[in-house]
C-alpha cells in the first residue's frame, strides 16, 4: 500500500467573463500534490491511502467523496471543522497555472504531531511527502516527525513542490528540503524547484545534495523539455516529453511522481527495509511517467490517467 501524506485543497480555476468585467467564471476540481499522487496510484491498480485533516465544510465533503469514489482509503485521514485550502489559479497563455492561496489556520494545515497515526498499517510499504504541507507551520512539524519516526522502515518518496505563494521564505523551504530529503529514497523536483532552493543552473547541486542527504534515486522534470534521472552509480538518463495539446499543466508534475512509484511498485524495486532494490531500468521509468503526465495535460485540472490510459497513449 502506498500512503500519501499532506495537502488537501480545492483548485478553482477562474475564467473572466468576456460581457462583464467585474465578474469571472469559477470552475472548482479536487486538488492538492500529494493528494494527486494517491489518486494517481490507485486509478494504476493499487492499494492507495490518504493522511490529512478533512473539513466538514462542503469543501472538505467533497473531497472524501472524492477520494472515497476513486478507491483510496480514508481511515487515516482526521476530522476538523476548519475550513478547506482553497488555491484560485488563472491559466497563463502557455498552459501554466498561476495560483493564490487561501490557507489561513484551514484544515489541512492544521494537523499536531500528537494526531499522527501511532501506528501504521503494515500493509504501508511507502510514503510519500510534498508540497505547502511540509513547509508550512505545525503540519511541516507533523509529516517530519512521520518521516523520521518511519525511514528505514518505509521506502519514502518526496517531492519539494514550492509554493511561494504560500510560503515565501526560502530559507524556510531550503531547511525543509534538508530535512525530508534526509528520510528519502526516491526524490523528484521540477526545474522551477530546484531554481527557488539553489538559483538557477544549479541542477547539478541539487541532485548532489539529494545523494548526500541519502537519496538513491533522483528524477528532475523541466516540464515540455523533458526529464532526466540520476543514480549514484550511473550516468544521468534524460528523455523529451510526448507532445501533447496541453489543456493545462495542472496536476503533470504528480502524474509524474505517481508513475515512477507505480514503476519502483511495478518492477520490485521497493525493498521491505524501504531502501531501493535491484537496477532500476532508468530509461524505461522515464518515458512511462512522461507519457503519463502528457495524458494529464491534455486534460482539463488534476484528472490523472489509469494504467491502461497510459500504456495506449
Amino acid at each position: 500500500m502506498f500512503l500519501s501524506c499532506g495537502d488537501s485543497l480545492y483548485d478553482m480555476f477562474l475564467e473572466p467573463d468576456s460581457t462583464d468585467n467585474l465578474r469571472v467564471v469559477v470552475n472548482g476540481v479536487t486538488g492538492g500534490s500529494p493528494m494527486n499522487v494517491a489518486l494517481g496510484l490507485s486509478r494504476m491498480g493499487h492499494q492507495s491511502a490518504y493522511f490529512t485533516k478533512l473539513s466538514n465544510d462542503v469543501f472538505g465533503q467533497g473531497l472524501t467523496q472524492f477520494l472515497k469514489d476513486n478507491s483510496v482509503d480514508t481511515s487515516l485521514c482526521l476530522p476538523t471543522d476548519r475550513n478547506t485550502t482553497l488555491a484560485f489559479i488563472i491559466k497563463q497563455p502557455d498552459g501554466s497555472a498561476k495560483y493564490s492561496f487561501y490557507i489561513n489556520d484551514t484544515a489541512d494545515v492544521s494537523v499536531v504531531i500528537s494526531e499522527l497515526p501511532k501506528q501504521l498499517p503494515d500493509a504501508v510499504r511507502t510514503l510519500h511527502f510534498g508540497s505547502y504541507s511540509t513547509a508550512v507551520g505545525n503540519v511541516a512539524e507533523s509529516l517530519k516527525a512521520l518521516a523520521k519516526r518511519e525511514q528505514g522502515k518505509r521506502f519514502i518518496s518526496y517531492d519539494p513542490n514550492l509554493r511561494l505563494a504560500i510560503e515565501p521564505d526560502l530559507d524556510i523551504w531550503r531547511s525543509n528540503f534538508k530535512a525530508f530529503a534526509s528520510t528519502a529514497t526516491l526524490i523528484k523536483g521540477s526545474d522551477e524547484d530546484i531554481e527557488g532552493l539553489f538559483g538557477k543552473n544549479n541542477e547539478e547541486r541539487f541532485v548532489t545534495e539529494c545523494f548526500d542527504h541519502g537519496a538513491s534515486i533522483v528524477y528532475i522534470t523541466r516540464g515540455a523539455e523533458g526529464a532526466s534521472v540520476y543514480t549514484s552509480d550511473s550516468n544521468p538518463v534524460t528523455a523529451k516529453s510526448k507532445p501533447v495539446d496541453v489543456k493545462d499543466t495542472v496536476g503533470a508534475g504528480d502524474t509524474f511522481q505517481a508513475s515512477v512509484l507505480h514503476w519502483m511498485a511495478a518492477n520490485n524495486h521497493i525493498a521491505d527495509d524501504g531502501s531501493l532494490k535491484g537496477t532500476v531500468d532508468a530509461k524505461a521509468s522515464l518515458e512511462f511517467a512522461l507519457k503519463a503526465a502528457a495524458v494529464t495535460c491534455s486534460r482539463f485540472g488534476a484528472d490523472l490517467p489509469t494504467l491502461d490510459e497510459v500504456l495506449n497513449s
